[in-house]
């Protein structure tokens, strides 16, 4: 009974406090409304317009994957109405963790931070894996040539069987990884900068190719709209739900903003408008860009690793949009993998300072004020995996891990509205009962399209996790000695 209380007791979200490291150094806010709405699209538009719409479309569900992508928005705007909530009341830079952690409990906050290396750490790899493919094709149109084996990964999926391809690594995702990772190194204000130059560059980009798309629409493509089902997953309203927890990797990042609330001028304010407006944005976006390539080419053509170039190539007209679609998808890519370079690194540093991580996670670099040892840890993780793992190895697994993170945070909101109704909110989720239910039970619905082979990796990753949370974080946990912190206090139930 007391293990299980340990593993219950939760922080008090009265006395969570800014973070520092161990010499008082803390992180500089330099983010205003526009830079973290900027972190939000920079975190999400990327392999969805560029990579998963085609797939989802071709192998799932033809035209109708708009109503993939609203129905993935939907559940993500419930939960972003959560993350506003929890990102007022709670502002601090661990995201999912830290709000787990003061409404469920330690173990559950561990789980929660787990799956959140998936989120961040993993889909910056698989992310950068989609960068390199946009980037071959860019060097071929400009009649170069570059080796296979130093642009794919040495190891690859077939059948749910591993084999290997003869290729030595991934090479340019390698060097993306790292030269972000630099970057993100030397501080907040320079990643941010650079990451709201890119964002105006490839939203300008993505518009000017959907606007001179549409003139080439084939209304009659879209025909019929949900193409009859001829299996449980392919095509009918399986097809669109199966569709929609593939898609839903296309969101995943909107959230990234909490993870900089340490960063923020004015986080009470700005979070919830930057959270809300990143995902508005990026929905309408994606929804436009599903309608124009379901409407170049029939849709069981777009089921190639550059989705966007075939349907542009298709049509004579539009050859002078592949320069753009290939520059805008290498800034689009790049720049989710930047905020995931820079989203990482501080859940990390939030579960270094609870003791969860070892000391070295929370450490502070004393010029520039980042988790420097932290990101170059991070980095190299995934620069690792980005050089050995293809695309599609875990891209579910990510979808899965978020997923579960999304649950937490609705049903936190919930809980703290009636164990701690006195505390200030500067942002209340409006109905919450019924919006908080809704964004738990949309999870679990997705959740429940996911097949037997995701819950098995899933499985396997949080045994992992397991081992480590018992090996180190549970001996290792701050809320060990609460009777000696001020800022900590356990809560038994």
């Amino acid at each position: 009974m007391a293990v299980l209380q340990q593993l219950l007791a939760r922080k008090a979200v009265g006395e969570m406090a800014e973070s520092g490291d161990a010499h008082g150094v803390q992180l500089r806010r330099t983010l205003g409304p526009w830079g973290l709405t900027a972190l939000g699209i920079g975190a999400v538009i990327g392999g969805g317009i560029f990579v998963i719409t085609g797939q989802a479309a071709a192998e799932h569900a033809g035209p109708a994957v708009l109503l993939s992508f609203v129905i993935a928005a939907v559940v993500c705007s419930f939960t972003a109405l959560c993350y506003a909530e929890f990102a007022t009341l709670i502002p601090m830079s661990g995201s999912s963790y830290s709000y787990a952690y003061a409404t469920l409990g330690e173990f559950v906050a561990w789980f929660i931070g787990w799956n959140m290396v998936l989120e961040y750490g993993v889909s910056a790899s698989a992310v950068a894996v989609s960068w390199t493919g946009y980037f071959r094709s860019l060097v071929e149109h400009l009649g170069f040539h570059l080796p296979a084996a130093l642009t794919n990964a040495p190891i690859a999926f077939v059948d749910k069987h591993l084999i290997v391809t003869g290729a030595l690594l991934n090479l340019p995702a390698v060097v993306l990884v790292l030269l972000l990772t630099w970057l993100c190194y030397v501080g907040i204000r320079e990643s941010s900068g650079v990451n709201s130059a890119i964002v105006m560059l490839k939203v300008a980009l993505i518009i000017i190719v959907i606007l001179a798309g549409w003139h080439y629409v084939k209304p009659e493509l879209w025909h019929p709209f949900i193409p009859p089902a001829v299996g449980p997953e392919k095509y009918g309203w399986g097809g669109i739900m199966r569709a929609a927890t593939i898609v839903f990797f296309a969101y995943i990042g909107f959230e990234a903003t909490s993870t900089a609330a340490q960063e923020a001028k004015n986080p009470q304010r700005d979070l919830p408008i930057s959270t809300l407006a990143s995902l508005a944005i990026c929905t309408v976006l994606y929804v436009a860009m599903a309608a124009v390539l379901t409407g170049l080419i029939p849709f069981v053509k777009l089921g190639t690793a550059e989705p966007v170039v075939t349907a542009v190539a298709a049509h004579p007209q539009l050859n002078w949009l592949r320069w753009l679609v290939e520059v805008g998808a290498l800034l689009g890519l790049g720049s989710v993998v930047l905020v995931m370079v820079i989203a990482q690194p501080r859940i990390f540093m939030m579960m270094g300072a609870d003791g969860m991580l070892p000391p070295v996670f929370s450490k502070l670099h004393p010029r520039y004020r980042t988790p420097h040892i932290n990101t170059l840890i991070t980095g190299a993780g995934i620069a690792l995996l980005a050089a050995v793992f293809p695309l599609d190895v875990l891209g579910d697994l990510v979808s899965m891990g978020t997923l579960l993170a999304f649950v937490a945070v609705c049903s936190g909101v919930l809980i703290l509205r009636y164990t701690r109704p006195d505390l200030p909110r500067p942002f209340r989720v409006p109905w919450a009962p019924l919006i908080c239910t809704l964004g738990v039970l949309g999870c679990i619905g997705l959740l429940c399209y996911e097949n037997w082979y995701n819950w098995t990796l899933m499985g396997l990753w949080t045994l992992l996790g397991f081992a480590i949370y018992f090996g180190y974080g549970f001996r290792h946990s701050k809320l060990r000695g609460a009777a000696e912190s001020p800022r900590v206090q356990a809560v038994r139930e």
